[in-house]
C-alpha cells in the first residue's frame, strides 16, 4: 500500500478511513485496529520517540504515552535489493524483534505492530511510504521478547512511480489501543501506548532491467565479422511498460564452446531506446552475450547466450 506524505501528514487520509466502522463494531464487538488507525495513532504522539502532536480527529483527546517497547533486527526483503517490473505483485518479507516490558501485552487484539518502508530523510518528513494493512504476526520468545513478521505487497501499478526507485528506509512502530476503540469518536489518546523507531536500513527498490542479445550473421565464415546487437529496457512505473534504458555500460561476452565461463570483449553504451550494436571478427564456435552490472535503481542482468557456429 501506498501513501504519499506519510505519518507527519496523515490526518487526511487517515479522517477519511475514520468514516466507515467496521461490522465487527457494528455488531457491539470492539474492532481489531487496522494501518490507518495505528498511524492515527503515531501522528497524535509526542511522547519520547513519537512524532509531534496532531490529533486531526474530531473527538479525540490526549497523546499517547511512550510505550514501554524498542526494536531491533530489522530485516527488510532478507536484505536483498526489492525488484519491481510494471504489473505482477512483488511480496517483501519482513522481520523484526520487539523488546517490551513485562506490562505490554502483545497477545491483545487491539496491540499492533509492523515496520512501513519510507522514501525521505525521516519518517515524519517522507515523501512516500510503503505498508502493509495487516499487523505482523508476533511471537512470544519469552516475557519481555517477541519475534514478528509480516508481509509488505508491492503492487507496481498502484504504487510506484519512477521517482520511487533508489534507497528507501524503515521505521518499526507498535501501538496498544488498550482497550480503546480505534474508530470511535471519544477515543482517549492518553490511555493508548506507542513506540516508533525510524532511520533502520532497507534495500534499494529497483525497476525490473531485461536484456536481449543477436549474433549474425550465423553461421558465419572464420575472420568476417559479426554484428551483434541488443536492447536494454527496464520497468516504467509511470507507463506502466518497459522503456529502453539509455546511455549504460553494457559490457559484450564471448563463451568458447567447450568453455565454461565468459570473458569481456569490450564495453559499449546503450544508445537510443536502450539499443546495443557493435562488431566483432569471428574467431571461433561460441556464445555472445551481453552483460549489465546494474545501478542503485536498476538490478544486473545478462542476456541470454547467443551461440554462432564458426565455418
Amino acid at each position: 500500500m501506498r501513501i504519499r506524505a506519510t505519518v507527519a501528514a496523515l490526518t487526511g487520509a487517515l479522517a477519511l478511513s475514520a468514516l466507515a466502522v467496521p461490522a465487527a463494531h457494528a455488531a457491539g464487538t470492539a474492532p481489531v485496529p487496522d494501518h490507518s488507525d495505528a498511524a492515527k495513532v503515531l501522528d497524535a504522539g509526542q511522547s519520547a520517540g513519537t512524532n509531534a502532536a496532531r490529533t486531526g480527529r474530531t473527538g479525540t483527546s490526549g497523546t499517547p504515552y511512550a510505550l514501554n517497547a524498542t526494536f531491533s533486527n530489522v530485516v527488510v526483503n532478507k536484505g536483498k535489493a526489492i525488484v519491481a517490473g510494471t504489473s505482477k505483485k512483488v511480496n517483501v518479507p519482513v522481520s523484526f524483534t520487539l523488546t517490551h516490558g513485562s506490562d505490554v501485552d502483545v497477545t491483545a487484539d487491539d496491540f499492533f505492530a509492523g515496520v512501513d518502508l519510507y522514501r525521505g530523510t525521516s519518517y515524519a518528513d517522507a515523501d512516500y511510504e510503503l505498508s502493509s494493512d495487516d499487523p505482523a504476526v508476533c511471537t512470544v520468545s519469552s516475557a519481555t521478547v517477541t519475534k514478528c513478521t509480516e508481509t509488505i505487497v508491492i503492487a507496481p501499478a498502484d504504487d510506484l512511480l519512477n521517482e520511487d526507485a533508489g534507497t528507501w528506509k524503515a521505521d518499526a512502530f507498535a501501538v496498544a489501543f488498550n482497550g480503546q476503540d480505534p474508530t470511535g469518536t471519544d477515543l482517549d489518546m492518553s490511555k493508548v501506548g506507542v513506540a516508533e523507531k525510524d532511520g533502520f536500513a532497507a534495500p534499494h527498490l529497483q525497476r525490473y532491467s531485461k536484456l536481449t542479445v543477436n549474433a549474425s550473421p550465423e553461421p558465419v565464415k572464420k575472420g568476417k565479422t559479426l554484428t551483434v546487437t541488443g536492447t536494454l529496457s527496464r520497468a516504467n512505473w509511470d507507463t506502466g511498460a518497459y522503456a529502453g534504458y539509455t546511455v549504460q555500460s553494457v559490457k559484450l561476452q564471448f563463451k568458447k564452446k567447450g568453455s565454461s565461463s565468459y570473458s569481456t570483449l569490450k564495453t559499449i553504451k546503450s544508445g537510443s531506446k536502450g539499443a546495443l550494436r557493435t562488431t566483432v571478427k569471428a574467431s571461433a564456435d561460441g556464445t555472445f552475450r551481453y552483460s549489465f552490472a546494474g545501478t542503485s535503481t536498476t538490478p544486473a542482468v545478462n542476456s541470454s547466450g547467443d551461440f554462432v557456429d564458426v565455418k
